[in-house]
């Protein structure tokens, strides 16, 4: 698994990764696991993750969906791809025994690894607050049992924990169980300078950074997190 410390800011970091569709249980793992409540819930979010991924690569490039409620759908999904963008990377970690981190050739690498295992700590400790809160909020949307239809608050707050406890586990396998390799390289660098350069061209510097890597979303990534220096 690559790992990308991607500069936003002349002192500000983000861990980056594009990584495909999760992939199904296999049959006979699923055939033996309990058929409890928790694995359940994994399977519904796994797929629903699976379908929210198709949908935000799809886009817009097809016509859009027919009907109140197949339009709903589709908003639904592509809301669900972009808010779990951020937890992409851990849920993919926590299967990993194996990684390496691309970090930009103007820092040392012990920095380097400092910054990947501050960023996963406070991944960790952050998804455990949440893991806790919205157990809370499960445990509390019980209440709404006796409102005719589907408890929409609890699959509410049961997506949330299945998402938090991904991460949660992402964080630990990264910190704690995962053989790390790093390797520098001077287009994360030149990431870094793009941020001082005035719209249009930061634009087409970091579409061209993002082509020489092979990361498909790596630009909507920097839109969304660099913010230029004043």
């Amino acid at each position: 698994m690559d790992v990308y410390l991607v500069p936003i800011g002349r002192e500000r970091y983000e861990l980056y990764c594009e990584v495909p569709d999760e992939p199904e249980e296999p049959e006979e793992a699923a055939a033996a696991a309990p058929d409890g409540f928790i694995r359940r819930m994994k399977k519904r979010f796994s797929t629903m993750l699976a379908e929210a991924e198709r949908e935000r690569r799809r886009g817009h490039a097809e016509q859009e969906p027919q009907g109140a409620f197949a339009r709903a759908k589709a908003l639904t999904l592509r809301w669900v791809a972009e808010s779990i963008a951020e937890q992409r990377l851990l849920w993919h970690l926590r299967r990993q025994s194996e990684a390496c981190l691309f970090f930009p050739d103007d820092l040392e690498e012990p920095q380097a690894t400092a910054l990947l295992r501050r960023q996963l700590g406070r991944d960790f400790e952050k998804h455990r607050f949440w893991l806790i809160v919205d157990s809370l909020g499960f445990v509390g949307s019980g209440l709404l049992f006796l409102i005719p239809g589907p408890n929409l608050v609890a699959y509410y707050f049961a997506f949330r924990m299945v998402g938090h406890y991904f991460s949660l586990r992402g964080a630990r396998q990264g910190l704690d169980k995962a053989t790390w390799t790093s390797q520098h390289s001077a287009l994360l660098s030149d990431l870094r300078r793009a941020i001082e350069l005035d719209s249009d061209e930061r634009e087409r510097r970091v579409n061209d950074i993002a082509t020489a890597l092979k990361l498909e979303h790596l630009v909507k990534f920097y839109k969304r997190t660099a913010i230029p220096s004043s």
